[in-house]
């Protein structure tokens, strides 16, 4: 191993969790130099990306959830960093971690580091990255209006009881999606563009998606008769129910043109818009995955 230094991005959140500590401690007993910042208000982990960037640390680790994974990422892209990126899944979801196979226990996750690094992917929406997947319509709502309480009680569960106690707000959007040989355009109800393959506590959207294709793999959702009834089955897990009536596709780019801005989740951060185009950067960034993760073809 020619560079045992690390440096731990750790979600303020996480500070006080034993777990994490004692992995710390572990991993230093084998000999990693590893290092513990902590976030503390939005911006931190941008900032704490350029310091272990400045002081040559080659390989950094997001400790938190999703939106956690997407902030350092983001950052490390910014700077055109060389640095290796690892993850310890310490959000409610984890929904890129579980997808990839991660341990989710930290001493477990943290051990990702003696694996070689691997060139993955890293998907755009208007130039907002994403490191796991696009959500939007009826579903991307529920994410971002679920309480931070409510996810800390149930974790992914959260969002199929936040989802079901919206039913009185389900609608549809409509758009219309073009991309490399394809082209659709209707009503929908919920769409995923991934990366990764699920979201919003473990909706698999796109179960084959593989994150060094060089391709983003598309799942829409469109509005039938019984709307409720078929957001039902999505929210509670069923979606491979649902694959019968949704539309799929792979492609490396895709822009999406609609009457109305629609809510769109990029790893747990939100944001909307009227016209959207979704690129993927091939081999964007360095990660550290378990050998035999299924999101590597």
């Amino acid at each position: 191993m020619s560079d045992t230094r690390a440096l731990l991005i750790l979600h303020g959140k996480q500070a006080l969790n034993d777990e994490v500590r004692e992995a710390v401690r572990q991993q230093r007993e084998y000999g990693w130099d590893l290092a513990v910042r902590v976030t503390w208000e939005p911006g931190d982990a941008q900032r704490l990306v350029m310091e272990a960037l400045d002081a040559g640390y080659p390989t950094l680790i997001a400790g938190g959830g999703d939106g956690t994974l997407r902030e350092v990422a983001e950052a490390m892209l910014a700077s055109k960093a060389q640095a290796s990126l690892a993850l310890m899944p310490l959000g409610s979801a984890n929904d890129f971690a579980k997808a990839a196979g991660i341990p989710l226990e930290p001493f477990d996750a943290l051990a990702l580091l003696d694996e070689p690094a691997q060139l993955i992917d890293i998907g755009e929406m208007n130039g907002e990255p994403f490191v796991n997947m696009a959500t939007g319509g009826f579903g991307s709502k529920v994410t971002a209006s679920t309480s931070e309480d409510l996810k800390r009680m149930l974790g992914g569960g959260a969002y199929l009881l936040t989802g079901l106690t919206r039913f009185a707000e389900v609608h549809s959007a409509r758009g219309r999606f073009r991309g490399p040989g394809f082209e659709w355009e209707g009503e929908f109800l919920a769409l995923g563009i991934g990366n990764g393959r699920q979201a919003g506590g473990g909706q698999l959207l796109c179960p084959q998606a593989m994150i060094n294709d060089g391709m983003l793999d598309l799942c829409i959702v469109p509005a039938p008769a019984d709307a409720v009834g078929t957001l039902g089955t999505l929210l509670s897990g069923g979606l491979l129910g649902v694959d019968a009536v949704s539309v799929s596709a792979r492609m490396p780019w895709l822009e999406v043109e609609a009457p109305t801005a629609i809510n769109v989740n990029l790893d747990g951060e939100p944001f909307t818009g009227a016209h959207l185009r979704f690129e993927v950067r091939a081999g964007a960034l360095r990660m550290h995955l378990p050998a035999a993760t299924p999101l590597l073809g």
